[in-house]
């Protein structure tokens, strides 16, 4: 049974930073993909960051370049360093896996296993 459990987010002021972190168990694949998912109140949920099992590192674009992913291997965590944080990044934060290749874009049907998520609120 794999299990996803998120940590590290909280509240900070506009400019600041958080690290994200997912915590992985229970996960047998020799191949992954782990990601991130923000979803806004009101929003769809939408796919920041990705990593797979090759190291391989994928953005959207409208996310690239205040994020970045990382892993401690051997993918027992995965974390997220948000940084410039904008009061439009408050959102609930989602770690999600699937054994397969990242998909292209980012969708959240192609995920099997979810987190129960982390709260990041940025005020003004």
């Amino acid at each position: 049974q794999v299990q996803l459990v998120e940590s590290g987010g909280g509240s900070v002021q506009a400019g600041g930073s958080l690290r994200l972190s997912c915590a992985a168990s229970g996960y047998t694949y020799s191949r992954y993909c782990i990601a991130w998912f923000r979803q806004a109140p009101g929003k769809e949920r939408e796919g920041v960051a990705a990593i797979d099992s090759y190291g391989n590192r994928r953005y959207p674009d409208s996310m690239k370049g205040r994020f970045t992913i990382s892993r401690d291997k051997p993918m027992n965590t995965i974390y997220l360093e948000m940084n410039s944080l904008k009061p439009e990044d408050t959102a609930m934060y989602y770690c999600a896996a699937t054994p397969f290749l990242c998909p292209e874009p980012l969708a959240v049907t192609a995920f099997q296993f979810w987190g129960e998520g982390t709260q990041v609120t940025v005020s003004s």
